[in-house]
């Protein structure tokens, strides 16, 4: 069988982890998370990096910067893992979903406006398969109301967006705050682990203390406080050296992990457009204003019955696709909470998405067998 997924190692793991062991400091904050922090920092142009041990408590630490408070309203798209909602339910927040786009599955960015209110305290865009939304026009749209933009970028790493006037940013130095994740499915990995981007240096230094359980430690370990003690909420959300070695060894080698995720990302497109075509599908589209970092390939399918159809052909050729997101806003938890209109194209993408197979390790041999198994029968 081949797995929709597969971690992959780059040889430097273990060596760092090691490493990591014998310096005698295992908890976070230490060799490695300083120097993964650095890595994004230089690179990516986010003005401060605080690792995580996972996404979700990033995108947790940015609704207590951004003091969400019982009442207030977040809009984000309903097509979304629940991380996305939960960081913001946990604040007491009631979230404003919004449909998709008709090209991608990422938020309809014309629709946000209309549906700001007076209680409207935060946007998240969530740039779903690594392809950024129209950051400059949710930017726009943010400073009109003066709201908080907190960039869910999971799954965008090594991503970009082009401003009209031809500038480049990377996804999650444009907004306020940003959350990555580094979770076995990611493009970078450490098993668990996320960060939190913070891009607005009014939130750095209680981004810190709340980092670090609602202490001012890392103040103190600065020498600015002759002694550290609670002063804000917080919680553990500091991983440990050993992710963050581990960690280190991928952030090593993200340029040749890149272009070989790239390399299979146009090896399924050339294969697949003509099939494609021919049966009402489509594939993965780019919008002008961004880049693809190659973090999935997707299909979506004219219909459920196609899509299941589909799945279950892989299956009996030995090759494991999965579908993605079901709508949050008509989850077991959500659907009696919510009050706004249907949602009809993130429905569509519940219904109709499927992603196949995309890891480092994946050969060609393996491509074209998947290829093949998709397009063999017309």
């Amino acid at each position: 069988m081949i797995p929709f997924n597969k971690p992959y190692l780059t040889g430097k793991e273990m060596h760092y982890m090691y490493e990591a062991v014998h310096t005698g400091k295992l908890s976070g904050n230490g060799k490695f998370t300083k120097k993964c922090q650095e890595f994004f920092e230089e690179k990516y142009h986010f003005k401060k990096c605080l690792l995580t041990t996972s996404c979700t408590d990033a995108l947790e630490m940015a609704a207590i910067l951004a003091n969400i408070q019982p009442g207030d309203e977040v809009i984000m798209p309903s097509y979304t893992f629940v991380s996305t909602a939960n960081a913001f339910i946990l604040r007491g927040a009631t979230i404003i979903f919004v449909d998709s786009r008709k090209d991608h599955p990422g938020i309809d960015e014309d629709s946000i406006e209309g549906l700001i209110t007076d209680r409207t305290k935060a946007i998240v865009p969530v740039h779903y398969a690594g392809v950024a939304c129209d950051m400059e026009k949710i930017m726009s749209i943010a400073n009109k109301y003066n709201l908080i933009v907190i960039e869910d970028a999971a799954q965008a790493i090594d991503s970009y967006f082009t401003f009209s006037d031809g500038s480049n940013k990377a996804l999650g130095s444009i907004g306020q705050l940003a959350a990555f994740s580094f979770h076995e499915t990611k493009n970078i990995i450490s098993g668990e682990g996320g960060m939190l981007a913070i891009n607005d240096e009014k939130f750095s230094a209680r981004a810190e203390i709340i980092w670090e359980k609602g202490t001012n430690r890392s103040a103190f370990f600065k020498g600015e406080v002759d002694k550290y003690g609670w002063v804000d909420m917080g919680s553990s959300f500091l991983p440990s050296e050993l992710i963050a070695a581990f960690l280190f060894a991928q952030l090593e080698n993200i340029d040749d992990i890149q272009l070989q995720r790239k390399k299979i990302w146009i090896q399924y497109y050339k294969g697949l457009k003509d099939w494609a075509d021919k049966n009402e599908v489509k594939l993965p589209s780019l919008p002008d204003f961004a880049t693809n970092n190659a973090h999935m390939f997707y299909l979506v399918c004219k219909s459920v019955e196609q899509r299941t159809e589909l799945i279950d052909r892989l299956k009996k050729n030995d090759v494991l696709a999965v579908f993605h997101y079901l709508s949050l806003h008509k989850s077991s938890f959500y659907k009696d909470k919510y009050n706004g209109k249907d949602l009809k194209l993130s429905d569509y993408y519940s219904e109709n998405l499927v992603r196949l197979p995309l890891f480092y390790e994946l050969t060609d041999i393996q491509i074209n067998h998947i290829i093949e198994s998709i397009v063999k029968n017309g």
